[in-house]
């Protein structure tokens, strides 16, 4: 088991396949669950947006999207349990050994998911990350309307990469910042000209917020922390855990309670620009 700077376990490989299926099998058994947390946050966000500025279609970028998953559940109404169980088949079921479906047949599925149900919601996802066949994938699905195969932590960018991103009017991720930084929060910023998009990311106890926040602040945002904290996973071995909690001691930060007792845990932080009305008490939605 390898580990990564952070004290956390390396999971690069599972955002790298030619479909979801390893991506859901190896988070599976960790009760993977943060965008299932962050769905009715996303949710009214993005209702009061639609409402307070009368955009019928908001457009909503994912950093660090993957496969499409934050878009699945918003725009089709999809849960993670029903993820897990059309990538993974049913958890009290025997084990069948290897999935003998190709790529194409769970893409089909897929595709005919988007077509069924059609929009939940009248959403435009674009979904940003680094891994090209995440981002193929999703957008074959039906489950993003544009992908953007990026890495702004080192580059500005592209003209058409900028166009893909100008327009935006929420910014969304689910664990991504703490790898990605205030660096990549302002190329997209700065993509939107004089625009301000409002944003809404969920970030591990474990990565401070400090210099996104002070960043965004720079560029006219005024950012607060919803008082709940939130599951995203459980701890892959304990080794992971003793790394994670050494981090977390020398950066200050509290695990009793929380980390502890076995579980990743993040916290959601809002950022709107300066001039723009608080947001409506998100502490009392329901996970």
């Amino acid at each position: 088991m390898r580990f990564d700077t952070t004290g956390k376990v390396s999971l690069d490989h599972i955002y790298t396949q030619p479909d979801p299926r390893a991506y859901f099998s190896v988070l599976r058994p960790l009760g993977y669950c943060v965008p299932q947390q962050a769905k009715p946050y996303f949710a009214k966000l993005i209702k009061e947006y639609r409402e307070s500025r009368r955009v019928a279609v908001p457009q909503v970028l994912d950093i660090g999207c993957s496969y499409g998953i934050n878009a699945a559940l918003l725009k089709y109404d999809a849960t993670m349990d029903e993820l897990y169980t059309r990538y993974c088949g049913d958890e009290d079921g025997p084990d069948t050994g290897a999935d003998p479906r190709t790529r194409g047949a769970v893409l089909a599925r897929d595709q005919e998911l988007s077509r069924s149900r059609g929009p939940a919601h009248g959403i435009r996802f674009v979904g940003l990350d680094t891994s090209g066949s995440a981002l193929a994938y999703a957008r074959e699905a039906g489950f993003l309307d544009d992908a953007v195969h990026a890495d702004l932590e080192g580059h500005e960018p592209t003209p058409r990469q900028r166009a893909q991103l100008a327009g935006t009017d929420l910014v969304i991720s689910t664990g991504c910042l703490g790898y990605v930084t205030e660096r990549t929060l302002t190329r997209v910023v700065r993509a939107q000209g004089e625009r301000r998009p409002w944003m809404a990311h969920f970030v591990l106890r474990m990565f401070p917020f400090d210099a996104v926040e002070r960043e965004l602040t720079g560029l006219g945002y005024r950012t607060t922390r919803v008082d709940e904290v939130f599951k995203q996973r459980r701890f892959a071995s304990p080794q992971e855990q003793a790394l994670v909690l050494d981090k977390m001691s020398a950066a200050g930060v509290d695990a009793r309670g929380l980390e502890a007792e076995g579980w990743l845990y993040a916290q959601l932080y809002l950022s709107r620009p300066y001039g723009t009305s608080e947001p409506h008490d998100l502490n009392r939605e329901q996970n």
